[in-house]
């Protein structure tokens, strides 16, 4: 290949060319150590974006031994030569570590002959930090990256993903194994229940079966709505919980902007087929909207996706957003627990057999307009008097929460006209 480049490694070119040299100390230097510990025709490859979204993943990989590497040499003796991180789960916790790193390292993955550092350079006095990749070929590049797309789909089923917009973009979070919340915890009306389950085991049931054999995009988007604490949330774990697939939570912030939203759907398409979480999606800053439209819109961005946005203010979300087809493709109104969804979570929570079979139909009856987590603020009351007095006195209860709500704003998104453009 070098008869094909105008500037080769092989050349000096400090008089004529002083800038051009001054960047390819660098690669020269780091393409002699590689050639010297396996002989191949070394060069740099491009891989956009997806370079800087290696960083956390690889390292991840490599402290986890799935996959082997080796440190070749330090690039600059003036910056660190080791790093020291809290890896503490706790703010109270001070646990250091030695970690690895890309920083000024270059490491070898020689099963796949790559090569991975993030370096700087320096050039007319100015000096700027940059990922570079290295590989005998683009095709063993390719490899690489598709190894390790699949690795990290499967370390990712086995917790919950957490990406958090930050002002250095999105970051991931792993907070490892959640509560597991079986479907029959979820209280709702059966046909939406029905429904919700239904499509999203349809979805990733042998890689899509059902959408390919019946000539449809493979892609599906779903709205919960629905007042404060009546177990939105809980639907969506018993959802992500109970599907063998890797699942992202996004979670938007004040600093989510159009390069956050590219690079999360960048990340989660990689790990198709996947499902999406956008908790509290109202919260979408109104200058990222028509990004967000956009990317919704998208064939490439949605294919393998299962996207699931929540909100408790539906007035802030206008239609267009749910019923532009490839955007949400269905609704779903998760409205307070009726009388008999009220029976049913009340008998659940009494595992301890405290009330008779008339005082639940008797408290369903007078907790109407109660959510699904007053209920359970409920019960714990009246436990706790039961426990310590002998006592239920679930009649008060229930009446400090009904004033509760009426003092409360509760229901006033209901009646609003406002709109955030969607």
């Amino acid at each position: 290949m070098s008869e094909h480049i105008l500037f080769p490694h092989s050349e000096n070119f400090r008089n004529i060319h002083p800038n051009y040299e001054d960047f390819a100390l660098v690669s020269k230097r780091i393409m002699e150590r590689l050639g010297a510990r396996k002989v191949g025709t070394w060069m740099h490859i491009d891989i956009g974006e997806a370079m800087g979204q290696l960083d956390t993943n690889l390292l991840e990989m490599m402290e986890k031994d799935l996959l082997a590497y080796e440190v070749l040499a330090f690039i600059f003796e003036t910056k660190p030569l080791g790093k020291i991180i809290s890896k503490a789960k706790m703010a109270i916790e001070n646990k250091l570590e030695i970690t690895e790193t890309f920083e000024n390292k270059l490491i070898f993955f020689n099963e796949y002959d790559v090569a991975l550092t993030f370096v700087f350079n320096y050039s007319a006095g100015h000096s700027w930090p940059e990922y570079h990749l290295f590989s005998t070929s683009p095709e063993k590049a390719i490899t690489f990256l598709n190894d390790v797309n699949e690795k990290l789909r499967q370390l990712l089923m086995q917790t919950i993903t957490y990406l958090v917009d930050t002002e250095n973009g999105p970051q991931r979070r792993n907070y490892g194994e959640q509560a597991v919340v079986n479907r029959d915890d979820v209280f709702l009306e059966h046909s939406i229940k029905k429904d919700i389950f239904r499509s999203i085991d349809e979805f990733f049931k042998e890689d899509g079966y059902f959408f390919k054999n019946y000539g449809l995009p493979y892609k599906r988007g779903i709205l919960l709505y629905g007042s404060p604490g009546n177990g939105k949330t809980t639907l969506v774990k018993s959802i992500t919980g109970s599907t063998k697939a890797p699942v992202v939570y996004w979670q938007i912030t004040e600093f989510t902007g159009s390069h956050s939203i590219q690079e999360v759907f960048g990340i989660v398409t990689r790990l198709a087929p996947a499902i999406l979480v956008i908790e509290d999606i109202d919260s979408m800053p109104e200058y990222t909207r028509s990004v967000f439209l956009n990317t919704l819109d998208g064939v490439q961005s949605r294919e393998g996706l299962f996207i699931i946005g929540t909100t408790n203010y539906p007035e802030k979300i206008d239609p267009a957003l749910i019923n532009r087809a490839g955007r949400f493709d269905r609704a779903y109104e998760i409205p307070s627990p009726t009388k008999s969804v009220r029976e049913q979570y009340l008998r659940k929570l009494d595992i301890k057999h405290i009330f008779t079979d008339e005082q639940f139909t008797n408290m369903a009856e007078r907790s109407k307009g109660l959510s699904m987590s007053q209920l359970n603020e409920l019960y714990m009351s009246v436990a706790l008097n039961w426990h310590y007095d002998g006592k239920l006195a679930y009649e008060e209860r229930i009446e400090e929460l009904l004033t509760q709500n009426k003092r409360s704003i509760k229901n006033e998104w209901e009646k609003g006209d406002n709109s955030i453009g969607f």
